[in-house]
């Protein structure tokens, strides 16, 4: 068993963490923790597996190296930039396309609305949470034996599945969610961290990412309830596609680099 989770252990990891949410959520629903300690402990006993994981299977080593990604800031700053304007580019091209569909103007539908001090730093302690685990562990991980593209895909499913019965559940999270069109908003959420990990190695990036993220469909009417279901699902089609056109002109850029540096060797 020891040399089969050595083996296996991204993929020992990835299985174990929707099933060990599912009893936690049902833990949750039997009224044995607080609404508070579940919002946080369902990601906290995520690292915790992993921890475990890596401390049976590497030692302290591993557990060292799964937060090294977090110490690199060194970074162009266009990568910071990418970071902090992504989601909320997104938001504002859904919102726009929909004030032209109603025929309204954007104002109405481009409102700002601030959470708590307290909201908004449980936004950041879970997008860090979720930076380490989902992307410097598994798609650091699954990048060595596939690409950073597809390693960013497997994640968004594994992803997806893990949040199924918080949604189904309904507690810690945005009401009223669809499942499909939040499974392709997590692929392009994922996509892009891997995108943004690949070309940065900067667990930092990741985290400026993933906090945006979350403050922007806190702040701003995309999300099912204050948006409308439709609203939110071209909101994550959206997102996805623009995550593909990242990955395909950066395909692009690479294939034109290589020739022509292979006409230069000629």
């Amino acid at each position: 068993m020891g040399s089969f989770i050595k083996r296996y252990e991204i993929w020992v990891f990835l299985i174990l963490a929707p099933i060990i949410n599912v009893f936690f959520v049902q833990a949750r629903i039997e009224g044995l923790m607080s609404k508070t300690v579940f919002n946080t402990g369902r990601f906290c006993i995520l690292l915790f597996m992993l921890i475990c994981i890596l401390r049976f299977t590497r030692g302290n080593k591993g557990i060292i190296n799964l937060f090294k990604p977090m110490l690199n800031w060194k970074v162009h700053p266009k990568w910071y930039i990418l970071s902090l304007t992504f989601t909320i580019s997104i938001t504002f091209i859904t919102l726009i396309l929909k004030s032209f569909y109603y025929d309204v103007d954007y104002h109405s539908f481009i409102t700002f609305r601030s959470t708590t001090l307290r909201g908004y730093i449980a936004l950041i302690v879970w997008a860090f949470l979720g930076e380490v685990v989902w992307v410097s562990y598994c798609i650091r991980e699954l990048s060595k034996i596939t690409k950073p593209f597809y390693a960013g895909l497997i994640v968004g499913v594994f992803w997806t599945l893990w949040f199924i019965p918080i949604i189904l559940n309904n507690e810690g999270i945005f009401p009223q969610l669809p499942i499909l069109p939040f499974f392709i908003r997590i692929l392009g959420v994922a996509g892009m961290c891997a995108f943004i990990y690949k070309n940065t190695k900067s667990g930092i990036c990741v985290l400026v990412l993933q906090t945006m993220s979350n403050f922007t469909t806190v702040s701003f009417p995309i999300m099912p309830l204050n948006g409308g279901k439709p609203t939110y699902t071209v909101f994550a089609v959206i997102g996805f596609l623009m995550m593909l056109s990242f990955w395909f002109f950066s395909y692009l850029l690479n294939k034109r680099k290589q020739q022509v540096m292979i006409k230069n060797t000629l």
